[in-house]
């Protein structure tokens, strides 16, 4: 029975009334204009009902004979679609915990780079406080009046500077072992 359904096919294939279909560069217009001009559009038209009804024929011999793989086919895409709606699931978790991780770590970082820079900025402070101090003192030894004054500013601001400085320094490392 199966030799008899592939010959029905190839016959169908290689009539001469359908070969214009199966060909890459069929075109409609043409087709119609050729049945037309040659008159034959009843008898073509019964041709093509009969193909049609050939086809329709086989096609469903077809869905008979491999209607278990068909099933089978289907209730495999079935499940990889379950499969697939799972790891989507799962991708969106996962995504949001490295969106939650990276919370953790990007504030934290964040912070510290905003103290590291005020602690850089106040080094500079009080290096350029330590350099005017520096300039200032031999000046100072010129004219002993104001010479123990300023020395007693210099210091003070020397030591506020310092003391800012481990504070600072302090801060920083709690940040780090945070």
């Amino acid at each position: 029975m199966e030799d008899g359904k592939e010959a029905s096919t190839n016959s169908l294939l290689k009539d001469e009334c359908y070969a214009d279909f199966l060909d890459e560069d069929f075109d409609v217009k043409t087709y119609t204009a050729q049945a037309i001009h040659h008159a034959v559009i009843a008898e073509q038209l019964a041709r093509l009902a009969q193909g049609i009804s050939q086809l329709d024929k086989e096609l469903h011999s077809q869905v008979v004979a491999r209607h278990e793989d068909l099933l089978a086919q289907a209730t495999g895409i079935e499940s990889l679609e379950g499969v697939l709606q799972m790891m989507q699931t799962r991708i969106s978790a996962l995504q949001a915990a490295v969106d939650r991780i990276r919370t953790k770590i990007v504030d934290p970082y964040n912070k510290i780079v905003a103290r590291i820079t005020q602690l850089a900025r106040l080094q500079i402070d009080g290096l350029r406080l330590f350099r005017t101090s520096l300039l200032t003192f031999p000046r100072l030894t010129g004219s002993n009046s104001c010479f123990s004054k300023l020395i007693a500013d210099v210091f003070v601001s020397l030591h506020h500077f310092t003391t800012h400085l481990y504070a600072l320094d302090q801060q920083l490392l709690k940040l780090l072992l945070l």
